[in-house]
Order: C-alpha cells, then structure tokens, then sequence
C-alpha cells in the first residue's frame, strides 16, 4: 500500500515537469521561427526582386493579349454604350476641335489654312495619345485595384489594356487625318511609311511611361494632379498648335529663343509622326532622340519592375 502511494506521488510530481518541459520545447520552437521569420522574409523580398521575374512579367502579359485586347475594346464600347454613332463620336469631337482651333490659329499666325489645318489636326491626334499614355497611365493600377488583389494577372496587363485603349483612340481619330488628305490633297511620297515604325516607337514609349508613373503613383497618391498640370503645360510648350520651323527660320531673338523648343522632348515624338503623315521630309535628329528615350525608358521600366512589381498588390 505505501509503494502505491509512493508511485502516485512520484506520477503527480513528475507530470508538473513533464508540462514544464514541453512548453519550454514549444517556446523555443516559436521563439525560433520568430527569429527566422525576417530571414525568411528577407529571401523571398530578394527573390522577388530579379531581371527575370521583371521581364517575364512582360513576356506573361504579352501572352495574354486576347484578355486586355478584349478589356480595351470593352472599355471603349462601354464608355459609348446606347450611342447611335458609337466610338465614332471619338472622331467628330477631334475634328470640331481641329477646325475650330485651326481656323483660329490660322488667321493669329498668318498661315494659309489648307496647310495649317491638318499641321494641326494630326499634332492632335499624336498628342491625345501621349498625354492619355500619361495621365491615364498615372492611375493604371489605381482604378484596377479589384483586378490586382483578386486576379493574379500580370501587372503589365493592365498598362498593355492601357496602351490598346489609347491605339484604338488613335485609330478613330486617324480618320480625321484621312478626310483632310481628301479635302486638301497634297502628295505624300514614299516618306508616309515611317508614319508606322514611329508609331511603333511611341507606343513603346507610352508602356514605359505608363509602367514607370504608374508604380510611382501608386505609392504617392499624389502624382496624378501633378503629371496632369505638367501635360497641359507641356501642350502649349509643345509645337501643336504653332509651327515650330516657322518661328525657327525667323531672323533675331525670336528664332534662337524657337530653337530652346528641341529641349522638349514631346517635340520629338511629335514630329516623328507628324512630318510622314503630312508629307514633310526626314529629320535624323528627332529619331536619335527618341530611340535613345525609348532604351533609357524601359532600362527605368524594368526597374521598377524588379524593385517594386510585388509591392503594387499592397500600395493599391
């Protein structure tokens, strides 16, 4: 009877140590994953944070052309929905604004309108689609947050549904461009076919651009505001409505002070386009510009892609 009592008593006392030992185990445990979690933490932000996930960022995007071709379609038609003319009132409303301004600026500047107005008109077009690559491009992963937190899509889907949008914008307004070729014919020559490798070029240059203001903005919500003041100064700093090689040729402080305009880079994608589609000759100068934009641009692109693609889930 006494050696029961005497192993009871040994069972109590042992089970207090035996509780004791395994909650020490199980807060070292815990205190050790705690220390390595940072760690852990750590080597996913830098695995995260490599060329090739930047890069296949683009390459997965650019594979799923068919969702953000069908989303920028979607938004256009969305936007013009029960509208009997449709996306065509796209059109006319450039064309008033081309003729309306163009009339204008013609008889302020002297210029003869049949050469005025499409000079006018196609510097339009060319310049909606850059500052909607801008302004819009500021709040691409901002209007898209539902997309970012609930689809795992690529973030490049959403600036090439940005880019598509603005391309089929283009389009519609290339019209105008087609109906002043009627109106006012004059001959374009062989030069018209470097209006599609400059097309091309801008558009690269609105991905990166959109990429680049959009990742910032996401983080300072303070960008947008601020990039759409600097586009409509830009506007009027920008030979669209009065004729750069006009004020250039002058003699005097006037032409040396319309020479300060080639410190606009605007100009140059400007021009690039411009001068094919309204039979002007070549300027080597307005390209090397651009295509030296277009290779610093995405070496920003890419990264901001790399530093900071899986941080825009959390900013949005």
């Amino acid at each position: 009877m006494g050696l029961l009592l005497d192993v009871g008593t040994t069972t109590a006392r042992a089970a207090p140590q035996a509780e004791a030992t395994l909650r020490a185990r199980v807060s070292s445990r815990i205190m050790q994953h705690t220390a390595t979690a940072p760690e852990i933490t750590q080597s996913r932000a830098l695995a995260s944070r490599s060329w090739a996930r930047a890069v296949g960022d683009l390459r997965a995007g650019w594979q799923q052309r068919g969702l953000w071709g069908h989303l920028g379609w979607q938004d256009i038609k969305q936007g013009y929905r029960r509208s009997v003319i449709g996306p065509f009132w796209i059109t006319i409303s450039l064309g008033i604004q081309a003729l309306g301004m163009g009339v204008l600026y013609a008889a302020l500047f002297g210029q003869q309108l049949h050469n005025f107005l499409p000079y006018l008109a196609v510097g339009l077009i060319i310049w909606q689609f850059l500052a909607g690559c801008i302004n819009e491009g500021a709040e691409v992963f901002i209007r898209n947050e539902g997309l970012i937190k609930h689809l795992p899509a690529p973030l490049s889907v959403h600036v090439f549904r940005l880019v598509w949008r603005q391309l089929l914008f283009f389009g519609h307004n290339a019209l105008v461009w087609l109906a002043l070729l009627v109106i006012f014919p004059r001959p374009l020559g062989w030069n018209v076919l470097l209006a599609l490798p400059a097309l091309a070029v801008i558009v690269l240059n609105g991905a990166w651009v959109a990429i680049v203001i959009g990742i910032i903005a996401t983080r300072y919500r303070d960008v947008p505001p601020v990039s759409a003041s600097i586009v409509t100064l830009m506007f009027f700093m920008t030979p669209i409505v009065w004729d750069y090689e006009q004020l250039r040729s002058r003699a005097g402080a006037m032409g040396q002070r319309a020479r300060l305009a080639e410190l606009n880079p605007f100009l140059h994608f400007v021009e690039i386009l411009r001068r094919p589609m309204i039979g002007q000759s070549l300027e080597p100068r307005h390209w090397v510009v651009t295509l030296a934009i277009t290779v610093l641009g995405w070496a920003a692109a890419l990264l901001m892609l790399r530093n900071y693609r899986a941080r825009v889930s959390y900013w949005v």
